[in-house]
């Protein structure tokens, strides 16, 4: 009977920490999407526009190792507390980037852009560990995690979608119009965090070691295929978000894609809706096929699309279902025609629903007691995401969009190679226990 009280009483806890998942996606989803809107306020490049998605990610960089002893020094539920109060100053300051001058807005627009990258890479280190305990671990655990994963593709599908929809005319929008996902990010960030501060929840389990993180961190660099994975993951976070970010500044961009916020919106969100699908129908078919297949054939189906969406002409277009604004400024759900590239595009999403599991799974493997520090230097190069865009639209700058995808054709490239080759084992000498 205890028990059942206990686990009674996690209930809104479990649910608040199932918001923070959808934030991490939220809040780092909405730096993409707000290119468009920077890029046309302050009449940028597209490689300046996306320096806010860059700031955002750049800050898992920095914060990735600091993170993990922070968690080891103040516990679970403190670090939590800290992230949440930090994404609600980052979010804030963006917010308050659309009542500063025209002159100070952009870099103020950084700055909070640059904060918020602080507080998701904090929550990407204690979400996991606190929903699992929260569901007393085991099947239970696992099941809540899969809910909070689910809950984080549905938000990173639905906020591209939101912000296209704010937007109105792209060459008027401005910060002020997204105020409303501001207004929802941090009234979230406020209720979660005075409720997780008022309930008292167990401390996820976490085993110290009598070692060193410095002798941790070079012990996983000794291993090859540890290293080529690391790799891999800044590749990887790189392509999984600069396909869709630069693919809706293109379909925005009258001179390109030519169509409005709202359908360039809903075409970028429809990649991250089936990343949501790649990611099912690989949970259900992981327990058959190898991590090394997996990423195979994904990286392989990848270069495929991305080979069509660069070589296929942008007059040949497609029709899409998506919401759409009809003259009068209503909303509509219709087929809409695109250009035929954005197709290709978007079912680039199946493939890389299931990439990070197998690189981590594939990068890990023999690492034994190294296994939380190379975590951490995974969640330093999660930067990828940032940097890998931001070279990406520098090129589409000086050669146009689909030129600018052979950054993503090369990561794919390079993914392929780690699946097939890079991603063995050669140094199994080495003592991990």
């Amino acid at each position: 009977m205890t028990t059942n009280v206990q686990q009674k009483n996690y209930t809104l806890p479990i649910i608040m920490m199932i918001l923070l998942f959808g934030m991490i996606s939220f809040v780092t989803n909405l730096a993409a999407p707000m290119g468009v809107v920077l890029k046309n306020q302050f009449q940028v490049s597209n490689f300046l526009g996306m320096l806010g998605n860059a700031a955002n990610f750049i800050a898992y960089a920095i914060m990735g190792i600091p993170g993990g002893i922070l968690l080891q020094k103040v516990g679970y539920k403190k670090t939590a507390l800290l992230a949440i109060a930090i994404g609600f100053v980052g979010v804030g300051i963006q917010y308050l980037s659309g009542y500063a001058s025209q002159e100070s807005a952009f870099g103020v627009y950084l700055g909070g852009a640059f904060i918020a990258g602080f507080s998701m890479c904090l929550l990407n280190t204690v979400v996991n560990p606190m929903l699992n305990t929260l569901g007393g671990g085991g099947k239970k655990g696992n099941q809540l995690i899969q809910v909070g994963g689910s809950f984080n593709s549905v938000l990173a599908t639905f906020t591209p979608m939101f912000v296209g929809i704010l937007i109105g005319e792209v060459s008027k929008s401005r910060i002020t119009d997204i105020f409303p996902v501001m207004y929802i990010a941090m009234g979230v960030f406020a209720i979660v965090f005075v409720v997780l501060a008022l309930v008292n929840i167990p401390e996820p389990g976490s085993e110290k070691s009598t070692e060193s993180l410095g002798n941790l961190l070079s012990g996983a660099l000794k291993f090859r295929h540890f290293i080529l994975g690391a790799v891999a993951i800044f590749v990887y976070v790189g392509v999984e978000v600069g396909t869709p970010a630069t693919m809706n500044l293109f379909l925005a961009d009258p001179l390109a894609g030519g169509v409005d916020a709202s359908t360039a919106g809903f075409v970028a969100g429809t990649y991250w809706f089936l990343m949501l699908i790649g990611r099912l129908v690989g949970a259900s078919i992981s327990s058959k096929v190898s991590s090394k297949s997996m990423l195979a054939v994904a990286s392989s189906v990848g270069l495929v699309l991305v080979a069509c969406a660069i070589f296929s002409s942008v007059s040949t277009s497609v029709a899409l279902p998506v919401l759409q604004k009809g003259a009068a400024g209503e909303l509509s759900f219709g087929l809409a025609q695109v250009p035929v590239n954005a197709m290709f595009l978007v079912l680039v999403g199946l493939c890389t629903s299931i990439m990070w599991g197998g690189i981590f799974n594939l990068a890990v493997e023999g690492l034994g007691k190294y296994l939380a520090a190379a975590s951490g230097i995974f969640m330093v190069l999660v930067c990828g995401g940032g940097i890998l865009p931001a070279l990406q639209n520098f090129i589409a700058d000086i050669a146009g969009y689909m030129t600018s995808y052979w950054v993503v054709f090369a990561g794919l490239a390079y993914l392929l190679y780690y699946a097939l080759i890079g991603s063995k084992n050669v140094n199994k000498d080495i003592p991990v226990e």
